[in-house]
């Protein structure tokens, strides 16, 4: 009788993949026009079909899972709960970033500030972005994949089924059939995942290889120990003490997605791969569909540890000492940035901006890291998508007990 050729796990494909993109990437910095042209497409055809399953994909999922809980007190329960974590690590990962920037200092490059120019983008007002949480037309989110958008009605949706009471079977036998139909579709392009990480990160690679290794190499360092130190602390306590999950299992089963996120700097395309490994660790699809949409459009712990970082290497830059008032007020702008400019494109940026502008730094100072944005975004992305899986645990994990409570007092 003939073995069964064991297939290798997605995880290890990627691993595969993303290795060979770097040494291919690293041999190609001479010919990154080549990269850029001939390979960079086949990665951008993967995100694409990514980014298309996700928006169905959070509807229906949100939809679904509003409709098994049954309950929209449990609703609100859950997404508090999600607020509040999100905010408690973004605050943690920011002390982190100023943290290391200040360990770092002294070993940060001496870089000429004349001559520096840099047009920040205007930062939207956040009583704004309250009322573009709301959409005007039942298109335009899925058209324009407004995350928050696309949150809120199918949390409209959602509610109204459960409203209509038994009337609703045949709604809730169509929108679970649909779901089923977007997760199926989901699997059939995640199979391409190894080969789309090549052709993502490979041109990356070819284009930033001497940079990496130029005069930013000290603040990169900085940023992704901070990355590093948070990912392994912050979320591996949270997973413990508040998810009942080891740090090993959580890691172990959230290479996966880790591994894509760092490829692909895309916290929505990685979206429907966390869906994924958040189940195998054994978060209820009720609440994983609520918690990391949410998440990929307003946790950013990894973008705040990149303004802590920045703030500092720009400030020494520029020869500014940052006071603890001053320390304290990026904290805090950062922590309430990260919603506030929750949906806005290049929103690392847009925090900088704002951040900077906090306690009185110039502006100009981004255009400093400007240039390696890209090798940031790689690790940034990665720590917030690994925070969206970490809220998932904790926060299924707190239900379920706030159930067997109320099972035992029955």
């Amino acid at each position: 009788m003939k073995k069964e050729k064991k297939k290798l796990s997605l995880a290890v494909q990627i691993f595969i993949a993303l290795v060979a993109a770097i040494i291919v990437g690293l041999l190609m910095v001479n010919h990154s026009d080549f990269a850029t042209s001939y390979i960079k497409p086949f990665g951008t055809i993967f995100l694409n079909l990514v980014k298309f399953i996700v928006v169905p994909i959070v509807l229906f999922s949100i939809m679904s899972g509003i409709i098994s809980m049954r309950d929209i007190k449990k609703v609100g329960s859950i997404g508090l709960k999600t607020v509040v974590f999100y905010l408690c690590t973004t605050a943690f990962a920011i002390i982190i970033g100023l943290a290391g920037g200040n360990v770092f200092k002294g070993l940060f490059p001496v870089v000429a500030t004349t001559d520096l120019t840099y047009e920040a983008a205007e930062a939207v007002p956040f009583m704004d972005t309250i009322v573009n949480i709301f959409p005007s037309n039942f298109i335009s989110p899925m058209v324009n994949a407004n995350m928050l958008q696309i949150i809120v009605m199918a949390l409209l949706f959602g509610f109204s089924i459960i409203l209509i009471g038994e009337r609703n079977q045949r709604i809730i036998d169509g929108v679970n059939t649909l779901n089923d139909v977007f997760m199926k579709c989901m699997e059939m392009i995640l199979k391409l995942s190894p080969i789309g990480v090549f052709c993502l990160l490979c041109p990356v690679i070819a284009e930033n290889g001497a940079k990496i290794i130029g005069s930013l190499a000290m603040v990169l360092l900085a940023a992704y120990i901070c990355y590093f130190v948070h990912a392994v602390i912050v979320y591996s306590l949270s997973a413990k003490v508040l998810g009942g999950v080891s740090a090993v299992t959580f890691f172990k089963e959230m290479m996966p997605a880790i591994m894509f996120a760092f490829s692909s700097a895309s916290s929505v395309g990685t979206l429907p791969i966390n869906m994924e490994c958040t189940e195998k660790l054994g978060v209820d699809r009720e609440i994983s569909s609520f918690v990391l949409p949410l998440g990929a459009t307003i946790n950013m712990d990894g973008t705040a540890i990149y303004q802590g970082v920045c703030a500092i290497f720009i400030a020494s830059c520029f020869g500014i000492e940052l006071t603890l008032p001053q320390m304290v007020t990026i904290v805090l702008t950062a922590t309430l940035a990260s919603i506030g400019t929750a949906g806005v494109p290049g929103a690392g940026m847009v925090m900088l901006a704002m951040v900077l502008t906090s306690v009185g730094l110039p502006v100009e100072g981004i255009a400093l890291v400007a240039g390696v944005d890209r090798i940031f975004d790689m690790g940034r992305t990665t720590v917030n998508i690994t925070g969206d899986a970490c809220c998932s645990v904790v926060v299924s994990n707190l239900e379920r007990k706030k159930e067997a409570r109320k099972g035992s007092q029955k």
